[in-house]
């Protein structure tokens, strides 16, 4: 029984630096993916002066890219389990590649809008195929646990280094720079990925059913939209629609894929209580943590002063923190236990979150700081975790599907992150009592966003801006504490619910043969 085991285990030794390598140029589409999510927001001041955008043209120039991608991302995993990871992947790569030179150059915000769009499309094709390929290329669960590490280090650190990116080139170079980083990157992917990493997919996947790709298309982007909408602007009938017709159509896509042979996504993947513990917390970390980290951007820029390049840079501890814990996780998890791993992660992220109920207009930043290396290093822990647990759940030849799901939980758990918490700071601020002297078309401006406040009291005598800014600040302030209040509440509760959906869960340790 052993003697056959020898020579796949000697073969596995003399292709590792090939899996390396290829790991390599996979975490590259992930670090510019988690990138390009971030970056466009110091660039919207810069882009709105120049395209001139409507207000709606504006938040669909924000949104648009993560609505699709989070439309797309279970289909484009399950393509990529039919006709090839690699083949989607390259083919995502160049598109990506393509479309960032048309975002760069729109000179219009309706072409702007499109190119949006179709880099959602070809972001979709990246994260669940990269996934996905990890699953295929390290048949070794530790080496996998410790790949997966590094996926999700890059991940975490593309989202943390995308402000300092974008700060340090459009202190040099115009708006259109941040999106003209990406070819280079796609470039080398391409040529060395079509070298480097091996296909899979799924040897018996059938047919690829449309009718669900639509569905979930639809199912997804009516309740991403309604949800970040409804928190932008309160409910209007739009946002009722748009979450009805998602709602509806998701639950079609469910009905349909339980009674299909060949299915879009095996609903059945979530009768695995560590797959679906796993996803569960990962939906609900990124809710309570998603809504913080956006708000904490600006409070770092419009209530401490901080430039741009400054204040991406004053968020690296989180990077730093995730990038360090994502690597060991493994280890730690085999020598402890995935559950404990897990909540304690969550546990760790939701008293950081709490302590940031402290928060004023002058905390200093060394609270800043340890708080976000806390948030990065129990973030990184829990994170790298489920995605290793998510994997190791399901037959190999699904682990596109499967990595198509981890990412639109994350998709997810951002946009109602963003939108719940959103409206908690929204609600307070716009509250706020507005100082004597200021003029009724001004304070109404003044109570739309801070970012509005800081605008509108250029124009106003020295005293009353400065006592507006303040009252706005004040305002901000505290409805950044009280989201930090309920984010914590949220995770110290997905924390309490992973020790018991996690029971008994544990990472493989024996060799996985192809």
């Amino acid at each position: 029984m052993t003697r056959p085991a020898q020579p796949t285990e000697e073969s596995e030794v003399v292709r590792r630096p090939g899996r390396w390598l290829a790991l390599a140029v996979l975490v590259l589409a992930v670090l510019l993916v988690a990138v390009d999510a971030t970056v466009l927001g110091l660039a919207t001041p810069f882009l709105s002066e120049d395209l001139r955008p409507t207000g709606t043209q504006l938040l669909w120039i924000g949104d648009v890219y993560s609505f699709v991608i989070a439309g797309l991302l279970v289909s484009m995993g399950s393509l990529g389990d039919r006709i090839g990871r690699k083949k989607l992947l390259l083919t995502g790569a160049a598109a990506f590649g393509a479309v960032s030179v048309l975002n760069a150059y729109a000179t219009s915000p309706e072409m702007m809008i499109v190119a949006r769009a179709l880099l959602g499309v070809a972001g979709a094709t990246l994260m669940p195929s990269t996934l996905a390929l990890i699953r295929n290329l390290f048949h070794d669960p530790r080496e996998r646990s410790l790949a997966i590490g590094i996926w999700g280090a890059m991940a975490s650190a593309g989202a943390a280094v995308g402000p300092v990116v974008g700060g340090f080139l459009l202190e040099h170079f115009w708006w259109g720079s941040v999106f003209l980083i990406n070819l280079p990157v796609m470039v080398v992917l391409v040529v060395v990925g079509a070298k480097l990493i091996p296909e899979s997919k799924n040897p018996a996947p059938g047919p690829w059913d449309l009718l669900s790709v639509a569905l979930s298309l639809v199912g997804m982007i009516g309740v991403v939209y309604a949800v970040k909408e409804a928190a932008a602007h309160g409910l209007r009938l739009d946002m009722a629609v748009a979450a009805v017709v998602g709602a509806s159509a998701l639950t079609l896509f469910v009905r349909r894929q339980l009674r299909l042979e060949a299915p879009l996504l095996d609903m059945r993947l979530f009768h695995h209580r560590g797959f679906s513990g796993a996803v569960l917390a990962d939906l609900l970390t990124i809710l309570g943590l998603s809504g913080l980290v956006f708000f904490l951007s600006q409070f770092l820029q419009l209530v401490q002063g901080r430039e741009p390049l400054e204040a991406g840079l004053a968020e690296l501890p989180a990077a730093v923190g995730a990038v360090t814990a994502g690597l060991v996780a493994g280890m730690v998890a085999r020598r402890f236990s995935v559950r404990s791993v897990v909540s304690g992660g969550l546990a760790a992220v939701g008293l950081a979150l709490a302590a940031l109920t402290l928060l004023d207009r002058t905390t200093g930043y060394p609270l800043l700081g340890v708080t976000l290396l806390v948030v990065g290093v129990g973030a990184g822990f829990a994170f790298t975790v489920t995605a290793d647990v998510i994997l190791s759940s399901v037959p190999r030849e699904q682990a596109g599907a499967a990595s198509a799901v981890s990412e639109t939980a994350y998709e997810l758990g951002a946009a109602l992150g963003i939108a719940l918490l959103g409206s908690v700071v929204t609600g307070v601020y716009s509250d706020f009592v507005t100082p004597e002297g200021v003029p009724a078309g001004t304070a109404a401006a003044a109570h739309q966003s801070l970012g509005g406040a800081v605008e509108v009291s250029a124009g106003l005598p020295d005293a009353t801006a400065a006592a507006l800014v303040t009252a706005a600040q004040d305002a901000f302030v505290e409805g950044l504490r009280i989201a930090a209040g309920v984010g914590a509440v949220v995770l110290l509760a997905t924390a309490v619910a992973a020790w018991f959906l996690l029971r008994g869960q544990k990472l493989a340790d024996g060799v996985e043969h192809p």
